[in-house]
């Protein structure tokens, strides 16, 4: 069980939204040693769609898909 579950609902009609939880994720919480893993509800389930993963880009967060990049890479779950 993680130490730290984002639930986030923000789909990619809220870009910036929709990225903060992977931000704090996988450029907060991991690298300071925290498991972590994100559940997608409501709209947000839609964020692992391929089209959406490539279109999603908030402002002032790096692209919807660098950070699912990360993700991958530093084991964090996501859950729909």
């Amino acid at each position: 069980m993680p130490g730290l579950l984002i639930v986030t609902a923000a789909g990619a009609d809220q870009p910036t939204r929709a990225s903060v939880p992977f931000h704090i994720a996988v450029n907060g919480a991991r690298p300071d040693g925290t498991e972590v893993a994100i559940a997608l509800a409501g709209d947000a389930a839609e964020l692992v769609k391929p089209d959406v993963i490539a279109n999603v880009v908030g402002v002032g967060v790096p692209p919807l898909r660098e950070l699912l990049d990360k993700c991958l890479d530093q084991d964090v779950r996501v859950y729909v």
